[in-house]
């Protein structure tokens, strides 16, 4: 299939929030433009609107001005090529693993109308998800019953179960300890490399950036601008012994120094 150069498009879009009938600007005139399958990373302090992007991009919130391309069309309400991943798993506790994973096949067309006549195709699908982050064998957990990383591999494999063209991933490894944030490092980007979604990845973690994205975008402080644009050339895969090459190192150092500015 052809790759689209320009993807996903922003053209001078600003998005704002109403707070007590006044106009908080979070985003302002970002322009980017992302290729098909490409794999971006937005970094910056908190509060500068990185989580608003993801709204602009999957319709979930409009634009205030400007433009949001997606596959060639304006996004004026939730799109339904995108999956989504939180820095909170966000699994529903009362469905085991499988189930949760299941559940964009059950609410999300083409999907739904024939998730009850696929049902068996649907969860080889899921099961071989999630047999490729290691959790075979773990399919009828409940959440409460995995580890935090556990549930965030789950919850990857429910933001791609419905072969999703977008990933949007807002934080998603933030909130574990730093030895399992790095194993999920390694699955995300296997998961990346053989599904090739476009991926938009917000992060604080600068090493997380460069770890896993083909380019990566710093924001300013509020109200959110695009301030520089950075591409990451290291090859794939990528290990953690990339993230202690003197040039690795020195792109993180790099970017800290533009957002620092």
């Amino acid at each position: 299939m052809h790759k689209l150069e320009s993807f996903v498009r922003l053209a001078n879009a600003s998005l704002a929030y109403g707070v007590e009938d006044k106009e908080v600007l979070a985003i302002d005139d970002v322009s980017m433009t992302i290729r098909e399958g490409e794999f971006i990373a937005l970094v910056g302090p908190s509060g500068c609107g990185k989580s608003s992007l993801l709204k602009l991009v999957s319709g979930l919130h409009p634009a205030l001005r400007g433009e949001v391309i997606v596959d060639g069309r304006q996004v004026t309400s939730p799109i339904s090529i995108c999956g989504m991943a939180f820095q909170n798993s966000t699994l529903l506790p009362w469905r085991s693993a499988l189930d949760n994973v299941l559940l964009p096949l059950e609410i999300v067309e083409p999907y739904a109308s024939s998730f009850r006549r696929r049902k068996g195709e649907y969860v080889e699908r899921a099961r071989g998800l999630l047999r490729s982050v290691g959790l075979a064998g773990f399919e009828d957990k409940y959440p409460w019953e995995l580890s935090g990383g556990m549930q965030q591999r789950a919850s990857l494999c429910r933001a791609l179960i419905h072969e999703p063209r977008i990933l949007l991933l807002d934080e998603p490894f933030g909130a574990l300890d730093a030895f399992t944030r790095e194993d999920l490092w390694a699955v995300l980007q296997s998961l990346w490399i053989e599904k090739r979604p476009t991926v938009i990845l917000v992060t604080h973690d600068l090493r997380e950036a460069a770890y896993l994205a083909d380019t990566i975008y710093v924001s300013s402080p509020r109200p959110g601008r695009i301030v520089s644009r950075t591409e990451v050339e290291f090859a794939r895969p990528r290990t953690l012994e990339t993230t202690y090459a003197p040039e690795f190192i020195a792109k993180v150092h790099g970017l800290r120094e533009r957002i620092a500015h």
